[in-house]
């Protein structure tokens, strides 16, 4: 049984494009060490966010750019960027036979479509600018040397 990581990685990825654009440190690979998974993973986040038009990239340089400001970028923005279009997923081998086995498939759809609209909804209230401001606060409480860099991001 494995929970998707996908919606965090590019949200992780999305954040570190627009901290860090306009510098030396948004290759595949420095991105990859951010988030502790290999650069060909990156590249295949940064396809889905370049497809969705939330970033440009340029091929054989390493310069992604946000194509809009972080305040108009939602987290549901971000979310359909991404390969999975389902929060909630349904154990399709289930004993049919079973009280529970089957019917809990019929049952669990009709509630995950309820929290999947709730969810939805709530993602289009949360902004990039948002996340990237709580990252700068939370970066700002931890005084690493990083204010010069997480200090434009902060409301």
């Amino acid at each position: 049984m494995s929970n998707s990581i996908q919606l965090s990685d590019t949200i992780h990825i999305i954040s570190y494009i627009a901290i860090y654009q306009d510098t030396d440190w948004v290759s595949s690979v420095k991105i990859a060490e951010s988030v502790q998974t290999n650069p060909s993973n990156v590249r295949k986040i940064m396809g889905n966010l370049r497809r969705a038009g939330l970033i440009t990239t340029s091929n054989g340089r390493s310069s992604p750019e946000l194509t809009r400001l972080a305040t108009k970028i939602t987290l549901y923005d971000i979310y359909q960027a991404t390969d999975h279009q389902y929060l909630f997923q349904i154990d399709a081998k289930t004993e049919p036979k079973c009280v529970v086995g089957g019917n809990i498939q019929t049952i669990l759809t009709t509630e995950y479509q309820k929290l999947q609209i709730a969810v939805e909804t709530e993602m289009k209230k949360i902004t990039l600018a948002d996340i990237l401001d709580k990252l700068a606060q939370s970066e700002l409480k931890l005084d690493r040397g990083n204010q010069e860099i997480v200090e434009r991001f902060c409301k």
